[in-house]
């Protein structure tokens, strides 16, 4: 089929093997090649045959592309409505992934801050005249005093953003 329109639509724009070669780049061998079938061009040649003929590629193909305008219009708008279906599932599915991810930042931080209320800062009654123990203590202390301070904010933006991203 592909030998068969390539030929047509060649002699049909009044060009030789010769010329259509010349604009592709091959030897004139190699169209005779493909009109009689012995070969096939690859996705690449096939691209720039459409090119070189200014005919599409789906026509050298042998596909007919004859289709009113309104089945064009409902093929678009089929797409369009399927791609808008997947947008809105990927939103929805986002809206729910956040949505627990701020139900899961509420339990953690409640969680760590009854863990650490209940151990009532142990490393306070540490010696430390050891240099390591005294390293460990301070470390220990500023991620607690930096998690008090920071817990009341954390817990309410997670508050709110469950309430933004509940499901309306």
């Amino acid at each position: 089929m592909l030998n068969e329109n390539l030929k047509a639509i060649r002699k049909s724009k009044g060009l030789s093997q010769q010329e259509l070669a010349v604009k592709l780049n091959v030897v004139r061998q190699t169209i005779s090649k493909w009109e009689q079938g012995l070969s096939v061009p690859d996705s690449d040649m096939l691209i720039s045959i459409s090119e070189a003929l200014e005919t599409p590629v789906s026509t050298l193909l042998g596909e007919t592309v004859i289709e009113s305008e309104a089945d064009d219009l409902k093929a678009i708008s089929a797409k369009l409505e399927v791609i808008n279906l997947q947008l809105a599932r990927r939103k929805t599915t986002g809206k729910r992934i956040l949505h627990w991810f701020f139900i899961v930042l509420c339990i953690v931080t409640a969680v760590i801050f009854a863990a650490l209320s209940a151990l009532e800062s142990p490393y306070l009654g540490w010696d430390y005249g050891d240099p390591e123990t005294a390293v460990l203590g301070v470390a220990f202390h500023a991620l607690e005093w930096l998690f008090v301070r920071a817990a009341p904010m954390i817990l309410i933006g997670a508050v709110i953003g469950i309430f933004l991203t509940r499901k309306t």
